[in-house]
């Protein structure tokens, strides 16, 4: 409970300021004197003890304080903007969600279940941002972002989407052209599939049965998108190293076939939901497409 109802008319006031720039504006913005703005945030320092803002006579500029205080201030406005919403609207989550995401699992996870989605939540709206690279969610202002790879201790809030397998695949006309692939060794003869960037899961295996295998350098086809690589290896450009989910299909209708599968017996790489923020904090909105990915979207179950 806040002992003092002013405590939030001053994070308000706090963040009004912090994000227009100068106390003028937000004087303007809030119907008070740019006086009133500055006393209210000098009392909200003298409250917490610490200098939240360096004043100039053009500008307000955050100290490292007054950015930490304004990203919590931030999700807890949301917060009870978001709870007010569902309040007026019967308790139906409703309003925008931001998802980051691959390529990849976009096109065979998540867009496959959209409808149902949808369906559910009419009052959803949903931006998807495509990209292979870890985003700053803060930055990128995505609400929800997918992982793969093993979640380093972090204030994300990480739900799991399951675990899958890593395999090598080819089309049967690249492997008839260019000869079986039956050994490591045999790697080194092939056009080589990989990513163009370091990332948190493996570019390609790396041993097999204590034996080292070395092809990072030897990567002749390259490109930053999972997709990509998919698309290289159906048309028959090389060798990919892909998450069994992206490839189940191709390898069931035969346009891909597995290569060296006992090599990739223990390859295995983790897939998470991930967001900033405390749990209780949570708006409807994401909660229930978090919760709906964690449900639905696990790469360790193939969709319908």
């Amino acid at each position: 409970m806040l002992s003092d109802p002013r405590r939030l008319r001053e994070l308000e006031i706090f963040a009004l300021a912090a994000n227009e720039g100068n106390f003028s504006k937000a004087a303007r913005a809030s119907g008070l004197t740019p006086s009133s703005v500055s006393k209210t945030i000098a009392r909200l320092e003298a409250r917490l003890g610490a200098q939240l803002v360096i004043r100039t006579t053009r500008a307000v500029t955050l100290t490292v304080e007054g950015k930490g205080l304004l990203e919590r201030t931030t999700e807890i406005l949301s917060a009870l903007k978001a709870a007010e919403r569902e309040v007026s609207v019967g308790r139906e989550p409703s309003g925008s969600v931001h998802l980051s995401t691959s390529a990849s699992y976009a096109h065979h996870r998540l867009y496959p279940i959209l409808p149902k989605l949808l369906e559910l939540y009419p009052g959803l709206n949903l931006t998807v941002s495509q990209t292979d690279r870890v985003v700053d969610l803060i930055g990128s202002q995505a609400d929800l972002a997918i992982r793969a790879g093993e979640m380093p201790s972090s204030a994300l809030i990480a739900r799991t989407l399951g675990t899958c397998r890593k395999l090598l695949v080819a089309t049967p006309d690249y492997l008839k052209r260019d000869g079986p692939v039956t050994s490591i060794e045999a790697l080194s003869q092939c056009n080589l599939i990989g990513f163009s960037y370091r990332r948190r899961g493996k570019h390609w295996p790396d041993s097999v049965n204590d034996q080292i295998i070395n092809v990072k350098s030897e990567l002749r086809l390259q490109s930053d998108e999972g997709e990509a690589l998919r698309q290289m290896a159906l048309n028959g450009l090389g060798i990919a190293f892909m998450a069994e989910f992206t490839v189940l299909h191709d390898l069931k209708a035969g346009r891909l076939q597995e290569v060296l599968p006992n090599l990739c017996n223990d390859e295995a790489e983790p897939f998470h939901v991930v967001r900033v923020g405390v749990s209780g904090t949570m708006p409807a909105r994401i909660r229930v497409v978090l919760d709906f990915l964690a449900k639905h979207g696990r790469v360790d179950h193939e969709t319908v």
